[in-house]
């Protein structure tokens, strides 16, 4: 898959990610918003019917005072006999005071009747007494209704008139602050808000008649205010203030649930990230493996096309007749084998980085002897191309513990390095110091070479990793050498680090325990 489609896929998946999580929190938001209005609906809902539930309790207290007062009157005084008065044209009204027990008031009961007529009366006739009798029942009923009428406008003048007395009397007076209490815990109730709240009870002026122990006002979004007498004079009106402390905790229970889909989502969309990532790095991994094989086989290649010329040069009988040829096509053979296996050996260091775990042969090895052998091999080399090895190998204490077959492939493989990134035109200079640095065997190897930009410094030890230099072949190797290098010394319980400035050269500088630690 290409790199531009990867960014493609990574970039439409990350937006789709993004835009699920934002629609998420927006729906959230729009929640909370919600069951805000709601919460304030309902509590606005049951201060309301508590201010209609103390405007109750306040008429029933009144009327109940009055019938008590009426009954005590009634039932002390005597019944009045009826009269009767002779009235004009006629008419006789008799009037009578009935005291009425266990009942609201005295009423007075007035009836009038006409004397009895000595004249004769006209005679009705059937069909104009069908029409008296109906319009007579309209007027009755249009008299009872607007005797209805009269009597309820009446009823609300009292009813008034009451209200507008008991707002003289003082607030402690009117209200029953522990019925108050449990008027507000009921409504609230039933419009479904079941969580703690404190209120206080305040006037016009804001003096407080009543206030809870444990009453803390936080803020205005968790307090409610109610008048408490809606239909007192404005001069007059008293409050009702209700705090809940724990509203926001309470609204944002209610929409709980849609955490854990929050929080899958930005799971998936880490894992999606980790994911790309991963992509490009196996991406990465296979391009250099790529390399890796050409490289592999253009190594290959040359020692095989060598022994192969070498060996239809032995089939020719002059060659046979002529020691000193004879001797060197096998010397040729012999080093290009050599040169082949020690390739081939690198290409098996892949399997130890796989099995992430070296097979170590430790013993003690004296560490100057070890590096001295390894420059003595490596001169010819470095000769073969003008270079020179300047060893200094100071070190007091160069007694390490340690597998000695794979610290000389560690010491050649960084010298081979110097080698293959040596400057054209200048002759190879090599360094090789050793020394003792708090109870530390220390090895620099140096060179004149080529360089390490900055920004490749931390990768020189990253497995097919290989340093660019315009033609994929014009350095050999396989890109496992630093990586092989640094593993062993990690195996060994020590430190390797690079400085490298480019144009002027690298040094690699080895730290391993010494054996008496």
């Amino acid at each position: 898959m290409k790199k531009s489609t990867i960014w493609i896929l990574g970039i439409v998946m990350g937006l789709s990610f993004l835009s699920l999580l934002y629609l998420q929190v927006s729906y959230i938001e729009e929640m909370v918003k919600m069951r805000n209005e709601q919460f304030d609906e309902s509590v606005k809902r049951s201060l309301y019917q508590v201010s209609k539930n103390l405007e109750y309790d306040e008429t029933l207290r009144y009327l109940q005072k009055d019938v008590a007062e009426t009954e005590r009157v009634a039932l002390s005084s005597q019944v009045v006999p009826p009269s009767v008065a002779i009235k004009n044209k006629g008419l006789l009204e008799q009037s009578s005071h009935y005291p009425v027990a266990s009942l609201y008031s005295e009423f007075e009961l007035k009836t009038t009747m006409t004397k009895p007529s000595g004249l004769p009366k006209a005679m009705i006739s059937r069909k104009h007494g069908e029409n008296n009798i109906l319009q007579t029942s309209r007027t009755l009923q249009e008299a009872i209704k607007n005797r209805y009428l009269h009597q309820r406008v009446l009823l609300d003048e009292v009813v008034l008139n009451i209200l507008y007395k008991s707002s003289d009397k003082a607030l402690e007076e009117r209200v029953n602050f522990k019925n108050l209490d449990g008027y507000l815990k009921s409504e609230f109730v039933n419009n479904g808000i079941d969580i703690p709240y404190h209120f206080t009870v305040t006037d016009k002026d804001g003096r407080e008649a009543y206030r809870c122990p444990d009453y803390l006002d936080e803020g205005s979004e968790s307090s409610y205010s109610q008048i408490l007498f809606p239909n007192d004079p404005p001069a007059k009106i008293s409050f009702v203030k209700v705090h809940f402390p724990s509203k926001r905790d309470y609204i944002f229970d209610s929409v709980s649930f849609m955490l854990p889909s929050l929080a899958f989502t930005l799971v998936l969309l880490i894992t999606f990230i980790f994911t790309i990532y991963i992509a490009f790095r196996q991406k990465k991994l296979t391009e250099m493996k790529n390399d890796f094989i050409n490289n592999m086989t253009h190594e290959f290649k040359t020692p095989i096309s060598t022994i192969s010329l070498a060996a239809q040069m032995l089939k020719d009988p002059a060659v046979a007749k002529s020691p000193q040829m004879f001797q060197h096509i096998s010397s040729v053979i012999n080093d290009e084998t050599k040169r082949l296996r020690f390739q081939v050996e690198k290409v098996l260091q892949m399997s130890m980085f796989e099995r992430q775990k070296a097979t170590l042969k430790m013993k003690e090895v004296d560490a100057n002897d070890l590096i001295s052998g390894v420059i003595n091999t490596f001169a010819l080399k470095v000769e073969k191309y003008n270079g020179k090895i300047n060893a200094n190998l100071k070190a007091e204490d160069p007694t390490i513990f340690v597998d000695e077959m794979h610290i000389t492939n560690v010491i050649f493989n960084l010298m081979d390095n110097a080698v293959k990134y040596k400057k054209p035109e200048s002759d190879l200079l090599l360094t090789v110091n050793t020394w003792n640095e708090l109870g530390k065997l220390c090895i620099s190897i140096a060179d004149n070479g080529i360089g390490i930009k900055k920004e490749n410094l931390k990768k020189v030890f990253d497995k097919f990793y290989r340093v660019h230099t315009g033609n994929l072949h014009d350095v050999k190797g396989f890109g496992l050498g630093l990586a092989y290098v640094k593993k062993i010394i990690q195996d060994h319980k020590g430190t390797i680090r690079i400085e490298s400035e480019l144009g002027v050269g690298s040094k690699f500088i080895i730290v391993l325990p010494l054996l008496n630690n």
